[in-house]
Parts: structure tokens; sequence; C-alpha cells
């Protein structure tokens, strides 16, 4: 599988603050990437500096075969970008805000278009209500259409379902999962963790620094196992170096035991863990 997104030695610079430090990173073609970190890590300022929106202090950034940010133009024509706040116009209805993104990508048969786009969102009974008076969770939803309404190659989301209700983060993943199947590749940031396990692959990012970046099986795989005793009513973990014969051996044959449990440190643990190595270098 060819790779569609190139970053070498990626920096930017905000005054004496350095959000991206030497990023290298390869996304393919058709994938599902997510890039996960907490707060202040880069992983908007790395979305924008993709998307053409802002010219990076140094560096490369080859999208589709393109030069960013110089053939930003060619390149904008073919990507999708979805921001963390929707950049709507609250006083027209739904159908014109995609119409009007429709028109901005110089769709020559717009009206075709912007149907496919509400019927692929399920916006159909919203699409003459102006943005103004729709929930959260439905400018989402517009937000998304507007971004996918001139059919991209490649679409950008900038934590595309932050503060909406689980029954319509389900639905907007069923759109991924769709959009993936036919070739589009997706670049996403989110907070969360059952999202990041539905990526292909993860970039972990911190200080503007790209930390990891590989499988969610090979990055579960950095785990580590750690046991919980119960022992007169009270937990203890521990986490053991070698077998689990070994790590209970200090224990010998003590009655006071209640419960053992083998439990695997999730991704937030692993993604915290990495974070936290990173700052110690």
């Amino acid at each position: 599988m060819s790779n569609i997104i190139e970053v070498h030695n990626l920096n930017h610079n905000y005054g004496d603050v350095q959000a991206l430090c030497n990023v290298n990173l390869t996304i393919k073609k058709g994938e599902i990437f997510g890039l996960l970190g907490p707060n202040g890590a880069g992983k908007s300022t790395l979305i924008k500096s993709l998307v053409g929106a802002l010219k990076p202090t140094s560096g490369k950034i080859k999208v589709n075969g393109y030069q960013l940010p110089d053939q930003r133009k060619i390149v904008q024509r073919f990507i999708g970008y979805m921001p963390q706040n929707p950049a709507l116009y609250e006083d027209i209805s739904v159908e014109e805000n995609i119409r009007f993104f429709a028109r901005a990508h110089f769709i020559t048969n717009p009206e075709e278009k912007v149907a496919q786009v509400i019927k692929f969102t399920a916006l159909q009974k919203k699409k003459d209500k102006p943005v103004r008076t729709l929930s959260g969770g439905m400018k989402q939803r517009v937000s998304l259409a507007c971004a996918l309404v001139h059919q991209p190659e490649i679409l950008f989301l900038d934590e595309p379902t932050a503060g909406i209700d689980p029954q319509l983060r389900q639905t907007f993943w069923q759109y991924f999962h769709e959009l993936s199947a036919k070739g589009v590749t997706i670049f996403i940031t989110t907070h969360l963790m059952d999202e990041a396990e539905d990526c292909h692959r993860l970039g972990i990012m911190n200080k503007g620094q790209i930390l990891k970046v590989d499988s969610v099986k090979k990055i579960m795989a950095l785990g580590q196992e750690f046991i919980s005793i119960k022992k007169n009513g009270e937990w203890k973990e521990i986490t053991p170096n070698a077998g689990l014969a070994e790590a209970l051996y200090p224990y010998g044959l003590s009655t006071d035991i209640e419960e053992i449990r083998i439990q695997h440190e999730n991704l937030q643990q692993i993604i915290l863990k990495l974070c936290k190595e990173g700052d110690s270098k």
C-alpha cells in the first residue's frame, strides 16, 4: 500500500514555543490513522500543517505527491477538513451551508453532490433548518457533510466526535469505515480510547514529537501485566517481572488471599507511560 502523506523533519514554532519538533510520519492510502496525545501535544498544529492552513517553520510535507505549502491550492481540491469547532454559517440552512462548501471547491454539478452527502450523513429531515436551531451533535454532522461534499481522497478530522452522544459517535464511525473501504484515507485526532482502537494505526504524540507509530495490536503489546490480590478485604497490585508463580511466591500459601486478578495495561495507561518515558529523555 503506497504512502499518500509523507512528513519529513517538520518543525513549527509559535514564538519561543516549539509546537512541532522534527516530526516524521507516513500515512498509507485508505487507512484510518489515529493521532493521540495530551492537550497541547501538537496534534491540531500538525493537522493544520497537513491541510495547508499553517506554514511550518521548516521541514517537508508531501500530500498525494504534491508539496505543501507551495502547492496548497492543488492539495485542497482533494482533501476534506473538519476542524474541532464547526465552521458553519448559523443563519442559513443546512443544505445552503453544504452547497456553499460545494461551490468553494468548484464542483461542476453541486446539486447532485449535495443531495448525495445529505443522504450519506442522514440529514434529510434537517436540510431546510437554520444551523443555529440544531443541537451540537447535529452541527457536527453538518460539518462532516461539508468536509465530504467534494468527495475528498483524504479526510482530516480534528476530534470530530467531541461532545456528542455515544449513539452519534457510533454512527460517525460507521461513516468512517465505509469511507475507508472505498479508499478514502482518514487522519483523525481523538481522546477516546475506544475510537483509537478502531483505527488501523496509531501515532502517539507529546510536546510536539511523535513518540510511537504502530498498529493498535503492537502498541497494546507494549503494556505490562499486573496482578491484583485481595487479602483481608484489601486490594494490592503487583507487577510481575517473571511469571505468576514467582510474583505470588512472597505470599506463600496464605489462606487470607480471597481473590486474584491478572490484568493488562489498557491503551490509555500505555499512552501515559510512553509520554512519561518521553519526558524523561
